[in-house]
């Protein structure tokens, strides 16, 4: 009898141990909330509710009015700074206007070689009292006239096949570049109405259709990547010194295949507990821990799912 008894007291305890080391949870996410910066109309839609898409794959597209007349304002202040550079980098005149001031040289030229002959012709007759003085002057006056001339022409022949100033080209270029940028900005949020999704997953839920505003701020949809799922469940205060990150423990649910595993990814610092408990040897056992797992085969459970978790021990820990 005594025998008997002391089979049952191992048995109940080891159904103690057993029940201990076995805890109720249920199934979270980390689900991605994708929408817009702005306040746009939903036009297109390529998800539907439980699809499964690839990293880079096309979600849905936004009304874009105001970002397309942006990207085209921006190319023509690009193309007016790059068409202005080009005509400070080139000479200050065109080549039709050049051919008109050497032109202009060339008939300066050839009056200065008369007026230079005609003073010379003056001032021997004036030696040899044949001309008068009047006719000499007039001469000098034409020769130094014809002379300020050629130069002012040379000068501005000079000048026209001259570039601008080294300032304003730098200022020049830095608008072009300034301008560049803003187009880039432009076609940057112009990309941003056609949404992909950022990594793979399942949608979880469309919160807007085409035809739809989506307020600023609002996601168009939630997109729940494998990765996210996670398994939480409360350990209490005298076994979390048995556990630790990188742990295995077994799950288990309604409808789920055998074999199930998680790995403990997070163990709380802090206890948590409700109703507020006094710390004595009968209430430590109300102090728990919260705890999450990443699962192996996210694919096998459902958000919101309950689960059973079992802790596994592969041995002493060193």
């Amino acid at each position: 009898m005594k025998r008997a008894a002391l089979v049952l007291l191992v048995l109940l305890l080891g159904c103690r141990e057993d029940r201990a080391e076995r805890f109720q949870g249920w199934v979270e996410a980390d689900t991605l909330f994708i929408g817009a910066e702005d306040a746009l109309r939903v036009t297109r839609l390529a998800v539907a509710e439980g699809d499964v898409v690839d990293q880079g794959a096309f979600l849905f597209a936004l009304e874009a009015p105001t970002q397309a007349a942006d990207v085209d304002s921006a190319r023509a202040h690009v193309a007016e700074a790059e068409a202005r550079l080009a005509r400070l980098e080139a000479t200050q005149q065109r080549p039709e206007e050049i051919m008109v001031l050497e032109a202009q040289q060339r008939q300066a030229e050839a009056a200065f070689e008369f007026s230079t002959t005609e003073v010379a012709r003056q001032r021997e007759l004036a030696a040899r009292n044949v001309a008068s003085r009047a006719r000499l002057d007039e001469a000098e006056s034409n020769f130094r006239r014809d002379r300020s001339a050629l130069d002012a022409i040379r000068q501005q022949v000079q000048n026209a096949r001259l570039s601008a100033r080294r300032e304003d080209i730098e200022a020049a270029r830095a608008t072009l570049a300034q301008q560049r940028a803003t187009l880039e900005a432009a076609e940057a949020r112009m990309r941003r109405t056609e949404v992909r999704a950022p990594a793979s997953g399942r949608i979880e839920r469309i919160y807007f259709r085409p035809g739809e505003v989506v307020p600023m701020g609002r996601p168009v949809l939630g997109l729940l990547p494998p990765g996210n799922l996670k398994l939480r469940f409360f350990v209490p205060e005298p076994l979390v010194p048995r556990i630790r990150t990188g742990d295995m423990v077994a799950a288990a649910c309604d409808g789920c295949p055998e074999g199930l595993r998680a790995r403990i990814s997070f163990i709380a610092p802090r206890a948590e507990f409700a109703p507020p408990v006094v710390y004595t040897l009968e209430e430590r056992a109300k102090l728990v821990f919260k705890v999450e797992a990443r699962p192996t085969r996210p694919d096998a459970f459902r958000v919101g799912q309950p689960v059973t978790i079992t802790l596994i021990h592969d041995g002493p820990r060193q």
